[in-house]
């Protein structure tokens, strides 16, 4: 997902950039929209990613359930600071904020601004290093997240995919503290955004937290840990990383700021 201050290595082995038995759009007219050619049976988005052919059934594992996957969408950094969300087809965004106790992402401000005039769903993320106090790090992102204006229905997230030479249980509590300090400041439940072998290992007791989950390898996407279920897939991280979920825009908007 690249969302670093500073290079490194793409998260995992999970190399491939299909998703298979699941289509970036819940309706024919969106998926046209996204459809710009096809090549032995996959479909090119309007990104220039490759994704899975578009078949009828649209669908998507939910706690290995089919699911209509239903909304496409989108997710930034200052690596993509000059991302167009009005030539975007995403019906939701979520962008960097912070990492860290000190780092504020140079280009959120742009990102939010652009996605509430555009009016689709946006959210915020915290990128997460257990080797500092949770309690700081939320304290923090509140800080810059609400430097700008609020609307209902703004997500909020936390970002957990490196240690920081940290143990599981500590990783675990880290989490925990930091997702029940953001809750008990802003009243919303923050997502959990993770790799699928990440929150596998330390995402145990965080279900009662939304999950956005990371897997690029094509197949069924059985939830991870101790979720029944995932709010949202990131399934793709080319040419910018690519999400779909099987909630509405309005479901989404419910599990956000309070109005």
């Amino acid at each position: 997902m690249s969302k670093y201050r500073f290079p490194r290595s793409l998260m995992s082995a999970m190399g491939a950039t299909v998703v298979a038995g699941a289509v970036l759009a819940a309706s024919p007219a969106l998926a046209s929209s996204l459809s710009v050619k096809t090549v032995s049976g996959a479909v090119q988005t309007a990104a220039g990613a490759l994704a899975a052919p578009v078949n009828l059934g649209r669908t998507a594992s939910l706690n290995g359930v089919h699911a209509e996957v239903s909304t496409y969408g989108q997710d930034v950094s200052n690596y993509q600071a000059d991302h167009d969300w009005n030539a975007s087809p995403a019906k939701f965004g979520i962008v960097k904020a912070t990492e860290g106790l000190d780092f504020r992402d140079k280009a959120f401000a742009r990102h939010w601004s652009q996605l509430a005039k555009k009016g689709i769903v946006r959210g915020a993320y915290h990128f997460a290093h257990p080797a500092n106090n949770p309690i700081a790090e939320a304290d923090f992102f509140l800080s810059v997240v609400d430097q700008q204006p609020i609307k209902p229905g703004d997500l909020l997230a936390l970002d957990l995919e490196t240690t920081d030479g940290r143990s599981v249980s500590e990783v675990n509590a880290w989490a925990k503290a930091w997702l029940a300090r953001v809750q008990a400041k802003t009243g919303v439940k923050p997502m959990v955004y993770s790799s699928w072998n990440f929150a596998n290992t330390y995402g145990a007791g965080l279900a009662q937290y939304p999950l956005w989950v990371a897997f690029y390898s094509g197949g069924i996407v059985t939830p991870p840990a101790d979720w029944k279920s995932w709010a949202i897939h990131q399934y793709s991280e080319t040419p910018i990383d690519q999400d779909v979920s099987t909630l509405t825009p309005n479901q989404l908007r419910s599990l956000g700021r309070p109005a």
